[in-house]
């Protein structure tokens, strides 16, 4: 294999470069997100029954709170 077979074309690291954020933006990028919706993981699946209205279907729903009972996530944010 010759060398230039295994690196990019020198047009894509100049578009890699050209698409790379530097200043500010960079830093804003770090931060994390504070949802205002927070559902505790016990009472997620009758809220999303109730919120699509398929509380008729209750087979689904007892899954639906089985998987969430051992599921490793405390609370579901969005």
């Amino acid at each position: 294999m010759s060398p230039q077979a295994s690196s990019p074309p020198p047009e894509a690291n100049q578009l890699r470069w050209e698409q790379r954020a530097d200043g500010p933006a960079c830093v804003l990028a770090v931060g994390t997100a504070n949802p205002a919706n927070c559902i505790p993981q016990d009472e997620y699946a009758d809220w999303y029954f109730r919120v699509t209205k398929s509380d008729h279907l209750a087979h689904l729903k007892d899954a639906m709170k089985k998987a969430c009972k051992f599921g490793t996530h405390t609370f579901r944010f969005f």
